[in-house]
């Protein structure tokens, strides 16, 4: 057995609250608790000090982010009556993919009352994810119904913060619906251009390709942020007919917009943007980007379900290739 495993939870907490240097394989313990030790962490973590709170509760999320084997519910749903905004942000940010539908209430709380704007709009990005679970239908949309018309009802007040407006339009868009396409068309002609980067981002949310030719045609804006964003929003539609426009940024001068084309060419998948990426992994004036590329090469894989493409070589592109063209 792990020797972390071995420590008594008590002495787990002792050293994640009190000892010189922050433990972090340690936070990986705070992951299934019982009621027993839930009961414990929340007995003892007032008294500890805001910044190692702060600390501990993004390592959380940090770990969260990489790994499916962590389940920091019941921790984070203590966590959200935190003091810190920073340790509410935290605790969001750990439940990014969660099913528990227990959390939605206290989410939806730190929504409407939360003093903290960023807070706020860290709850509605939270929020997304269930929205989304029920336009899947993984979950009861029972549980997510009435969030659509609060989120809503937040956005559409003339007093809402724009970072707050901004994270409703993102998270809403899923849902689909006449309402918030009316939202995302209002935002994207006449709100500042923060907001239209949401709505831009949302776009790519409806999984709507009527969207494209708004988004192909910001593929040319001059701002690089715009371009990344609407690079981003075609491969989430996943509509090959983006595949042209998208193949035009590949000499994009800006990073950003390079990595975000070549992610969405991934996302879309198929015959073409298989062989568009396989040969910018074998240009030399690429090599800085293999990483990036391999990754989307992987994230085509996971959507195929049933080809392999990495270690490719150039015996096998031509296999695969006609693999891929018989399907």
């Amino acid at each position: 057995m792990n020797e972390n495993n071995e420590l008594p939870f008590s002495q787990v907490l002792s050293a994640l609250f009190e000892s010189e240097r922050l433990p972090v394989h340690l936070v990986y313990r705070l992951s299934d608790l019982s009621t027993e030790q839930i009961d414990m962490f929340r007995s003892t973590w007032p008294e500890v000090d805001i910044d190692r709170r702060s600390a501990i509760a993004r390592h959380m999320a940090d770990i969260a982010e990489e790994s499916y084997l962590v389940n920091f519910d019941s921790v984070c749903g203590f966590l959200f009556q935190d003091d810190a905004p920073a340790v509410r942000l935290a605790a969001l940010d750990t439940v990014w993919d969660s099913t528990e539908t227990a959390l939605i209430p206290r989410i939806l709380t730190l929504f409407q009352q939360d003093e903290d704007m960023n807070v706020r709009a860290a709850a509605a990005r939270s929020l997304a994810h269930f929205i989304l679970l029920a336009e899947w239908g993984e979950l009861d949309p029972a549980h997510t119904d009435h969030l659509v018309d609060v989120l809503l009802g937040e956005y559409e007040k003339s007093t809402t913060s724009l970072e707050v407006k901004r994270a409703v339009l993102e998270a809403v868009a899923a849902a689909g619906g006449g309402r918030i396409s009316d939202h995302i068309t209002d935002a994207y002609h006449d709100g500042p251009f923060e907001l239209q980067l949401s709505a831009v981002f949302a776009m790519g949310n409806t999984a709507d390709e009527r969207w494209l030719p708004i988004l192909e045609e910001e593929l040319e804006s001059t701002s690089p942020e715009m371009r990344a964003e609407a690079a981003r929003a075609i491969g989430a539609i996943g509509d090959a007919k983006g595949i042209d426009a998208l193949q035009q940024l590949l000499s994009d001068e800006d990073t950003e917009v390079l990595v975000a084309a070549i992610n969405a060419l991934g996302q879309i998948g198929g015959e073409r943007a298989f062989q568009i990426l396989t040969e910018l992994g074998e240009d030399p004036d690429f090599e800085e980007h293999y990483d990036v590329i391999d990754e989307a090469l992987d994230e085509m894989d996971w959507t195929l379900g049933e080809f392999e493409l990495f270690n490719y070589g150039e015996d096998d592109d031509e296999d695969l290739l006609d693999e891929l063209r018989l399907n």
